[in-house]
């Protein structure tokens, strides 16, 4: 079978005049549309509009010109069947081969700062995605195109032998009912959210994929990493990366984690990361100062690890991460001499993520996790404690430089996998106690890591106390203060640990489970 006729209609015209005079060479007809036409006419490219195949104007704007008998017949007739064969023949009707279509830029509008409604429904594409399901539908005989990177593979195999291969075709028509399914899920989305309503009855998703990576957790799983269409600044998936290596698998989960944490906070602030969990996290004035910290805080774990700022990474910063072995470093952004100090170690991967948002402008996003056969949804926790809401249950009020490293724990403690127990002093983590099956245990794990650090230290902790082992073992490594959210039907144990120990404990009516 030869392609004899194209139906070219398209938003964006990357490559498409190259294209359309290339048909017109192979003898293929060309019928056009609206702004399209009016481009390949200027280019001198052989075309006829639309209306002539339909015998009806464009109207209502362009709203409708290809929802039309004349145009769906020519995709959907299957050739060789006589009886669609003899109909065609009865009512005049002239077959279309191949379909170049790609959609009204509804997500770019979207995108847009202050677009209006009215806007974004105006950009919604009923004809494009039509006459793409028709074509693609029928993909046995008509040849369909929706993304110019296959532009040249189609030219090459008509130029060879007159039409597309049904494996092509096949091909085509896969990529066009996902790119279909795409567009109609953020048209989905954007009205949802529109509506206010927050868990409909079907969950409509789609991402793009960002990069194929060599493999996932371990050598032996495949994997990919896909972006959200509408991605914000300040993330993972919109970094841009500077210098090293590809990203794995692992490498994208602990950066992420680590600008989770950093994120928290207002003031100058590093965390390092391991295995999605903090092993160091720091505070100070500057950047080189929250750094130091979050070293002290654990030299050994930091070691390969992933580190996050969140203000740009200065000479004397990069001078220090250059001593150790590091993953990555994820930051706003980092100043010429940093880049080059950095850039001297050929594996690291150094990410820019530009600004974002403050602790306190930062919203609730959709958390998606898979689960066999299904799909958990969650808002995620992106809650910010308000001092003034913290209870003192104990005897003693904690004091002011108490309750300052009291907050910090808890900002750490809430990305710390649960059981969790964060222990804090002088604006660092000086023990993290994660994923433990108790909590006594979590608390033991923190201690021992702090060692001498932990006398007068702070501790925060993930969830309440089920009974006053945990607060034993904080008396006896001379903790003075306690973070927790309170709630168990046993507080009055663990609260009067405290008392009997001088210590202070605030609660904070607020959970913070991480699995």
């Amino acid at each position: 079978m030869t392609i004899r006729r194209a139906l070219i209609s398209v938003s964006d015209k990357t490559g498409i005049v190259e294209f359309a005079r290339a048909l017109a060479e192979a003898s293929v007809e060309l019928v056009s549309t609206g702004g399209t036409k009016s481009l390949l006419e200027r280019e001198g490219v052989p075309v006829i509009g639309i209306s002539e195949v339909t015998g009806f104007p464009e109207i209502m704007d362009g709203r409708v010109k290809t929802l039309h008998p004349a145009v769906h017949s020519g995709l959907l007739a299957v050739r060789g069947n006589a009886e669609h064969t003899r109909q065609m023949e009865e009512l005049g009707l002239s077959y279309i081969d191949l379909v170049a279509v790609n959609l009204y830029p509804f997500q770019e509008t979207i995108a847009k700062p202050g677009v209006s409604y009215e806007e974004a429904i105006e950009n919604i594409d009923i004809g494009g995605p039509t006459m793409l399901r028709s074509a693609a539908k029928n993909h046995a005989d008509v040849t369909v195109v929706v993304d110019a990177a296959d532009y040249a593979n189609v030219l090459d195999e008509i130029r060879q032998q007159g039409d597309t291969t049904l494996e092509t075709r096949k091909r085509l028509a896969a990529k066009v009912f996902r790119h279909t399914a795409a567009y109609d899920a953020l048209i989905a989305d954007y009205l949802t959210k529109q509506t206010g309503e927050a868990w409909p009855e079907r969950l409509t998703v789609t991402y793009e994929l960002a990069q194929p990576l060599r493999y996932g957790e371990n050598p032996h799983q495949g994997a990919a990493f896909y972006r959200q269409p509408l991605a914000g600044a300040g993330s993972v998936a919109t970094a841009e990366q500077l210098h090293g290596k590809e990203l794995s698998y692992n490498n994208i989960n602990d950066a992420n984690a680590a600008l989770s944490i950093v994120g928290e906070f207002a003031e100058p602030a590093v965390v390092a990361v391991k295995h999605m969990n903090p092993c160091g996290v720091g505070i100070g004035t500057t950047v080189e100062e929250a750094y130091r910290k979050a070293y002290e805080s654990d030299p050994t774990s930091i070691f390969g690890g992933i580190v996050a700022a969140n203000r740009p990474i200065d000479r004397e910063t990069a001078e220090l991460l250059h001593e150790i072995f590091l993953e990555i470093v994820i930051a706003p952004d980092f100043s010429p001499e940093a880049l080059d100090i950095l850039k001297q170690k050929k594996n690291i991967r150094l990410l820019r993520t530009g600004t974002e948002p403050a602790p306190s402008e930062r919203k609730a996003a959709r958390q998606l996790t898979s689960v066999e056969g299904g799909l958990l949804a969650q808002d995620t926790d992106v809650h910010t404690l308000d001092p003034s809401a913290l209870k003192t249950a104990t005897e003693r009020e904690p004091s002011a430089e108490e309750l300052e490293q009291l907050l910090f724990g808890w900002n750490v403690v809430k990305h710390v996998k649960s059981n969790a127990i964060v222990l804090v002093k002088d604006g660092m983590t000086v023990g993290i106690g994660a994923g433990q099956m108790n909590r006594v245990g979590a608390a033991r794990i923190a201690i021992e890591q702090a060692g001498e650090k932990a006398r007068g230290a702070v501790l925060a902790s993930d969830a309440f106390f089920p009974m006053g082992d945990t607060l034993e073992l904080a008396a006896a490594a001379g903790i003075t203060a306690i973070i927790q959210p309170g709630g168990s039907v046993r507080d009055e144990e663990s609260i009067e640990v405290a008392n009997r120990n001088g210590m202070a404990m605030v609660m904070t009516g607020v959970r913070h489970f991480k699995h």
